[in-house]
C-alpha cells in the first residue's frame, strides 16, 4: 500500500514540526537557566521554538489551510538554520566559536537542527509533489 503522507521515523511532519519547536524552547529554557543568563538572546530558540510548535499543531487542526501553514514553518525552520550560521562567524578568530560555550552549543544547535529540519520539509514536499503527479 501506497503511503498517504510523508513520514520520517513513523512520524507525520505536522508532529516532528511539532517536536522540533518543543525542543527549541526546551533547550532555550535549560540553557537559559543553566547559565544563568540574564540575556535575551539566550531565548531566541524560543522565540523560533513556540511559533514553529504552533503552526505544526495549526496545521493538524486546520488541514484545509496546511499547505500554507507547512510554508510558514519551513520559512521559520530556515530562520534557525540561518540563525546558526552565526556559529562560523566565530571559526578562525582568536577565541573561536566557543568562545562563549554555551552560545557557541545554541548556535551549533540550532545550525544542525535547522538544516535537518529544512531537509525534511523539503523532502516532504518533494513526497507531497510526486503524489498529486501521480
Amino acid at each position: 500500500m501506497a503511503q498517504k503522507e510523508f513520514e520520517f521515523i513513523g512520524q507525520t511532519m505536522e508532529k516532528i514540526t511539532i517536536y522540533f519547536g518543543l525542543f527549541l524552547t526546551a533547550w532555550a529554557i535549560l540553557m537559559t537557566l543553566a547559565v544563568n543568563s540574564g540575556s535575551i538572546t539566550s531565548m531566541i530558540p524560543a522565540m523560533l521554538g513556540l511559533p514553529i510548535a504552533l503552526n505544526g499543531f495549526f496545521a493538524i487542526q486546520i488541514p484545509n489551510k496546511k499547505k500554507l501553514i507547512m510554508h510558514i514553518v519551513v520559512i521559520l525552520g530556515l530562520i534557525v538554520f540561518l540563525g546558526g550560521l552565526d556559529f562560523l562567524r566565530g571559526v578562525g578568530s582568536d577565541g573561536g566559536p566557543f568562545s562563549n560555550p554555551w552560545a557557541g552549543a545554541s548556535k551549533l544547535m540550532m545550525l544542525i537542527t535547522g538544516a535537518g529540519f529544512c531537509y525534511l520539509c523539503i523532502m516532504s514536499f518533494i513526497f507531497t509533489r510526486k503524489k498529486r503527479i501521480q
